[in-house]
């Protein structure tokens, strides 16, 4: 009875730490309202660096968002593609490797070339000034927005920082 008892409590005791182990799956829910609040933030740093007037705003920004639309899609289909392969990465063939490695340099090529598309339709509608600010308020915002989520999880090690 009691080596009965004791295992049953060793039992629910390692359900316990192995439940306590298990990653929280990350809301949708949140991740989207999380995804709005960034990029309104975004449009409040871009309008303002740019000093975008009334009527280049209203032609400016459904482009910049079909622009960032297209990234955000392209993005998502790289980083499935690569779970997929981190997932499976001890079943794959170096063919799947080669694959994976051509991948790479077609989605860097997929991203040039929506650059080169945008970059042309945002010279039709922004004087050249401001297409130049605009990169270079992304870039500050992409290092403003780094910031505050490291100044915020200051415990929390970058996973990207390359260590040696």
């Amino acid at each position: 009875m009691k080596t009965k008892t004791l295992i049953t409590i060793v039992l629910l005791m390692s359900a316990c730490i192995l439940s306590a182990q298990d990653k929280p799956q990350p809301n949708p829910v949140k991740q989207e309202q999380k995804r709005e609040k960034i990029d309104a933030m975004k449009v409040g740093f871009i309008t303002n660096q740019l000093q975008l007037t009334p009527q280049e705003a209203q032609v400016f920004w459904p482009i910049y968002n079909q622009y960032e639309k297209e990234k955000r899609d392209a993005m998502k289909s790289r980083a499935t593609e690569r779970f997929n392969a981190k997932t499976n990465s001890d079943k794959m063939t170096d063919k799947d490797w080669e694959k994976l490695a051509d991948d790479e340099i077609i989605f860097a090529q997929k991203m040039l070339d929506l650059a080169k598309k945008y970059h042309a339709q945002f010279k039709t509608v922004l004087p050249i000034k401001k297409v130049v600010l605009l990169y270079k308020a992304e870039k500050l915002f992409r290092k403003e927005l780094l910031k505050k989520i490291k100044d915020r999880n200051p415990n929390k090690e970058n996973p990207h920082k390359q260590k040696g």
